[in-house]
């Protein structure tokens, strides 16, 4: 996912590894939020998305230091599950126009998109591995 400036210069991002790319993705998520505007539904909605976006880096933490490879596979499809609440929140939030920049969420999309196939295909090879 890109990152913009302060004076708003898009920066290209390398791939960062998948722990990285979640932190950013939490980071981006926060920004997001804090820039939506102060009514009922950005309130209500920017809660769960502050929750479901946040989740999936902190849970991966724990899918490192699981116990087995059932054990994985489970916090593996937690952050699945928080990731595609995400997705669907920022869909409904630009679906309602509730955002500032829709470059800035359609970015969101694109990156939660990109983090839940990830997941789909690392939760296939370590079910098939088990």
């Amino acid at each position: 996912m890109n990152k913009r400036t302060e004076n708003g210069e898009v920066v290209q991002r390398k791939k960062y590894d998948l722990d990285e790319r979640l932190i950013d993705f939490a980071a981006t998520i926060i920004s997001f939020i804090d820039n939506l505007p102060n009514t009922k539904p950005a309130a209500h909605l920017g809660g769960q998305l502050l929750r479901s976006g946040t989740s999936p880096s902190l849970n991966y933490g724990e899918a490192k230091s699981a116990e087995s490879g059932k054990d994985f596979v489970h916090k593996m499809k937690v952050c699945l599950k928080e990731l595609r609440e995400s997705h669907n929140c920022l869909r409904i939030l630009h679906s309602a126009k509730i955002f500032q920049s829709e470059q800035e969420i359609l970015e969101l999309i694109g990156e939660c998109n990109k983090l839940i196939s990830i997941f789909v295909t690392s939760i296939n090879t370590a079910s098939n591995n088990n």
